[in-house]
């Protein structure tokens, strides 16, 4: 069973781009929005501030996403599984206190499980916000946008009885199209202006940290950093689909995931002086042309229901983890499909369910759930740090490395 599932398939690597890369794929729909919004809006954006966002944006995600995780962390696994705890399980003999990380990373994992089903699908809908359909306006306000992202979300975890196998090969297509989708539109965006290309070059990631250009400073890394959702749960995801599916998948996301940023990149640079509905412009959403912007919506809908599930899978995994480890009493596991590493938590799924929807209702706007949102995903990767670290030593690699 283990070596079938690390054979790289083809319908491997699309259940792969189904499973695991929802959470990573939705960032553009709120990372260029969110320097923005922390930069004095569009009219204000400068070329260096935009050139060196893209760029950081670009190298955290190399470092972090392929460098850390990719490369590094899919080695660490136990018995086939990835995540905190299986990491944690492979070091836990070196020192007591590393059950400090291990806790705390787990706790800020689940957060993140709540919190990327709120500001993915909040953010999806809020791209319909006051749109136009001939005479009428269907999502006019913020409650109407609320009122249907939690019937989304109440969808969604209604449908985890099913098991990941079978969402992740109606999913597989789905985020298949969607990437493509998101490097097609980038080139589009990127052909009016090839120079954004200049953000390939490290140089402008660490000029704009202390240049006056980013009026937040070295907080803009709080923004930069929500690029890198998802990186902790295509880890704790590796059990599901095998590490050679998530190294022959991750290229061709990257590659999209770039050529998006770069083509928002473009627009912004061309359009300081467009006139929307004020805070509320989404660069994502606007860059696309009128007729596109639709499709744009539903796909970005689609796609966040999917970045969701990728984190619900990763909790399922978290929690039986704990309860192996100890950490946590035993629960009622359900094992929805043959395949090995498919697990549903009925108990778990419930408690995320009450918690997403009450964030939703408690911070009204994907702007509001950002800070939440980057919080947990730092805290989350620090942890991973501390113990991946001490999985290296007892490796013997060498320490500078």
């Amino acid at each position: 069973m283990d070596r079938k599932r690390k054979r790289i398939t083809m319908a491997g690597l699309l259940i792969t781009i189904g499973i695991v890369y929802g959470d990573i794929g939705t960032s553009p729909l709120y990372v260029m929005k969110s320097i923005l919004e922390g930069n004095g809006g569009l009219a204000t954006a400068s070329r260096e501030l935009i050139i060196g966002s893209i760029s950081l944006i670009l190298w955290t995600v190399t470092l972090l996403t392929t460098v850390k995780y990719v490369m590094i962390a899919l080695n660490a696994t136990n018995h086939g599984e990835g995540g905190i705890f299986a990491l944690y399980a492979l070091v836990r003999k070196r020192a007591k206190w590393l059950v400090i990380p291990a806790l705390v990373g787990g706790a800020a994992l689940l957060a993140d499980g709540t919190l990327t089903p709120a500001v993915t699908v909040t953010t999806s809908i809020e791209g319909l916000k006051k749109m136009k359909f001939g005479a009428n306006i269907p999502v006019p306000n913020q409650s109407v946008v609320i009122a249907i992202t939690i019937v989304i979300l109440l969808l969604l975890f209604s449908i985890q009885r099913m098991g990941t196998s079978i969402i992740g090969k109606a999913f597989g297509p789905i985020m298949f199209v969607w990437f493509t989708f998101l490097g097609l539109t980038g080139i589009a965006n990127m052909s009016h202006d090839w120079s954004i290309l200049e953000a390939l070059n490290p140089v402008w990631a660490i000029r704009i940290l202390f240049s006056p250009a980013n009026k937040v400073g070295i907080f803009i890394l709080g923004s930069i950093f929500l690029a890198t959702t998802g990186a902790e749960a295509l880890y704790s995801d590796v059990g599901h689909v095998g590490k050679g599916n998530i190294r022959g998948s991750w290229p061709y996301v990257f590659i999209c995931l770039a050529l998006n940023y770069l083509g928002q990149g473009v627009w912004i640079l061309q359009n300081t002086n467009y006139k929307g509905s004020g805070a509320e412009i989404n660069p994502f959403f606007t860059s696309m042309p009128a007729n596109l912007r639709m499709f744009a919506v539903i796909l970005a809908t689609v796609a966040a229901i999917i970045a969701s599930q990728a984190l619900i899978t990763g909790s399922f995994t978290l929690v039986s983890e704990a309860s192996g480890l100890k950490f946590l009493p035993r629960m009622n596991i359900n094992y929805p499909t043959t395949e090995q590493g498919q697990i549903y938590i009925p108990s778990v799924n419930k408690m995320l369910c009450v918690a997403t929807i009450a964030i939703v209702f408690f911070f009204q706007t994907s702007e509001h759930m950002e800070a939440a949102y980057g919080l947990s995903i730092t805290v989350t990767m620090l942890m991973t740090t501390l113990l991946l670290f001490e999985y290296l030593g007892k490796k013997k690699r060498p320490f500078i490395l």
